[in-house]
Order: structure tokens, then C-alpha cells, then sequence
């Protein structure tokens, strides 16, 4: 196997100001808290056109700050998606709360609707869609049937920063919204992460709870019991580097799917995720599903098979019901037909035509 990747899964771009921002963070002597993290929070809630954004120090607290806000208590049931990143289901585990494990279409790869219905007790909280590879679940049905039910929904919008559902950018659409900053992100500041919502009360809940349940003036006095989810002034530095270049990072993330889609969307044997009509996607992670008829060996030989052509590939995400030591659930066939058959692409917004050119020419070559 080639040991030296030529080209890797995810890489992150710097784009104009973030190494001075850092620099002046880091000699204003405000590393920890800081007023690049005010900065930072004003140019996501100005891109997102969110009333009330909060910076934290990573994605799964952000999804750990919202079930806080919402009063999650052990023995509460939520309600995630089969295949995706399994961030929501290990904190509501962490909290105490129960994971009910929903399909997902076999198109989209998001939460089906109808699998969420069939799943709703006396017991249920709240529902977690996640917005999986940069795709917007059908939030319109979501939202209908978590109202008819008295539940809260909370985006896992961690991959589709940007997206739009209709009118709407994804995270915006229901109670609260989290993303992600991590370095394989859109946007990155290392680990990090956002909380929006359009809730006054949440907002004001989420930012004591952020802290310790402490106000800025009043140090050392806990209003509540909470938590340490703080973003470091340094990474907020980062953020702001980014954010103030997101027209064109989303341009160039339009771009790298773009050209994937001219080369590879008319071959038969992958699929790629459908993106309905009321969805104007940022795709994070190219994806595409691998049919057994044209790549007999499998998934994971593919993604061997690429590494050798010095190219690193993801999996798709495994199912809670493939790793049972962890989670308790039942079979979810169509879960685990695209976990075992989808494969990530490399689609960082940097990436160039002939590189592309390369990668779709190596996996083409893997099908027999």
C-alpha cells in the first residue's frame, strides 16, 4: 500500500486573515475568552441570518448544550437517524436518554419521516435530524409532525453549513440548531462548534449553561449548574479568518461537486445522493453509493484500491445496529445497505479540476 497520501480526504484552507487574527489574539494576552469570539459569533449570526448564535468548543457539545436547554432527562427518548455521524446518539446515551433509531430514505440518506412516526411514545423528546453530507431532510414534514406530537427538533446541521431548505439555511429551520467547525468542516477553527435558534429563552438558557451558569458579572456565582462548552478566544480568531471568506469557500465547495457531477453522475453502478428540488445543497463530503453488480469486491477493496493510487476515501457512517456492543436497536436494512456500499470522496474546496479528474479515473478503474 502507498504509505504517502497524494491526495487526502480533507484538508483544511486558509483564505486572507486568520494567521494575523490568531497572532493578535494571541498578543492581546486573551486567549481564553476575548472579543474575537463576539466578532466571531456577530459574522455567523450576520451569514446565517440566525437572531441568536452561540460559539462552543465543538460540535457534540454543541448537541449536548441544546438537550440541556431542552430539559432532556434519563429515561427521555430521541429520536436519530440510522446512518449518520453518531454524535446526537452518544450524548443523549451520556444524558441518560434513550436513542430510538430511525430509517432513512434510501435516495437521501436522511431521516425518513415516516420511520420517525413509527417511533414516537409517550416517552418521546425531541427529534434529531442530521443533515447528512450537506443534504436537508424533508423538514417541512419533520417540523408538522414534531408540533402534533408536542417534540422538539434539533438540526444536526454539523455537515451542511450553507444549505438551504427553501428559504431557509439548514439549523435554521426548527427550535435550535448545532454545527461544526472541526477541521474537516466547511469553515474550521480546529474543534469547535455553533449553537442558533430563533428562541429568546433558549438563547439566554444555552449562554448561562455555556459557562458554568455564570454571567460575565458575576464571577464566581452559578446561577445554574453547567457546564464548560467555551470557544477559546484563539479559535475564535481562526473562525472569523474563515467566515469572512464564506461566499467564496461555498463557491469553490459548488464548484468541487460540481465537477464530480460532470464526470461520474451518468456511470452506471454509482449513485449519488438525490438532492430534492426544494434543496440548494453545499455538499461537505462527495458521496456516492457503490452498486455490488459493478464493484463485486466490495467497499472497503474499493477504498484500498484508491489508496494504492495514493487517493485516501471514507466509508460511509456505520449503523448503530452494526456495532451492538454499543447500541441497542434493530435491524436497519436500508441504514446498513448504504453504509456498506457508500464512498467519501475527497471535496475540499481547494481541491483542483485535475485532481478530481484523477480521483474519478482511479475509481472508475476499480469497477470491473
Amino acid at each position: 500500500m502507498n504509505s504517502k497520501i497524494m491526495i487526502p480526504w480533507a484538508k483544511p484552507v486558509y483564505w486572507g486573515k486568520e494567521k494575523e487574527y490568531v497572532m493578535d489574539a494571541l498578543e492581546s494576552t486573551w486567549i481564553s475568552g476575548g472579543s474575537y469570539i463576539d466578532k466571531f459569533e456577530n459574522a455567523c449570526r450576520n451569514f446565517l441570518n440566525a437572531p441568536f448564535c452561540l460559539v462552543v468548543s465543538n460540535g457534540t457539545t454543541a448537541l449536548n448544550l441544546a438537550l440541556l436547554c431542552l430539559g432532556i432527562k434519563p429515561g427521555d427518548e430521541v429520536i436519530i437517524p440510522g446512518f449518520g455521524f453518531m454524535a446526537a446518539a452518544n450524548i443523549s446515551i451520556q444524558m441518560g436518554a434513550i436513542p430510538k433509531y430511525a430509517e432513512v430514505d434510501a435516495d437521501t440518506w436522511c431521516i425518513d419521516p415516516g420511520s420517525i412516526s413509527d417511533l414516537i411514545t409517550p416517552e418521546t423528546k425531541i427529534i434529531i435530524p442530521i443533515h447528512t453530507y450537506g443534504n436537508v431532510c424533508d423538514m417541512d414534514e419533520i417540523n408538522e409532525l414534531a408540533k402534533s406530537h408536542e417534540l422538539f427538533v434539533v438540526e444536526d446541521a454539523a455537515e451542511s453549513l450553507g444549505s438551504r431548505y427553501k428559504d431557509h439555511f439548514s439549523g435554521g429551520i426548527s427550535d435550535i440548531g448545532v454545527y461544526s467547525f472541526h477541521a474537516t468542516k466547511t469553515i474550521t477553527t480546529g474543534e469547535g462548534g455553533l449553537v442558533s435558534t430563533n428562541n429568546s429563552d433558549f438563547f439566554n438558557k444555552m449562554r448561562l449553561l455555556r459557562s458554568h451558569g455564570m454571567w460575565r458579572n458575576k464571577h464566581y456565582w452559578h446561577d445554574a449548574i453547567g457546564h464548560n462548552f467555551r470557544l477559546t478566544n484563539l479559535q475564535a480568531a481562526l473562525g472569523l479568518g474563515q467566515i469572512e471568506f464564506i461566499k467564496p469557500i461555498l463557491e469553490k465547495k459548488r464548484a468541487v461537486y460540481k465537477k464530480y457531477q460532470s464526470r461520474l453522475s451518468n456511470v452506471d453502478g454509482l449513485k449519488f445522493q438525490l438532492i430534492k428540488n426544494e434543496v440548494n445543497p453545499i455538499i461537505w463530503a462527495v458521496a456516492m453509493q457503490l452498486s455490488d453488480e459493478a464493484f463485486p469486491q466490495g467497499r472497503d477493496e474499493v477504498m484500498s484500491e484508491m489508496m494504492e493510487a495514493g487517493i485516501e476515501t471514507r466509508p460511509g457512517f456505520y449503523t448503530p445496529s452494526e456495532m451492538k456492543a454499543l447500541y441497542e436497536t434493530t435491524p436497519l436494512p436500508v441504514s446498513e445497505k448504504i453504509s456498506r456500499e457508500v464512498i467519501s470522496l475527497p471535496s475540499f474546496p481547494s481541491l483542483a479540476d485535475d485532481e478530481i479528474d484523477y480521483i474519478c479515473s482511479s475509481l472508475l478503474k476499480c469497477k470491473k
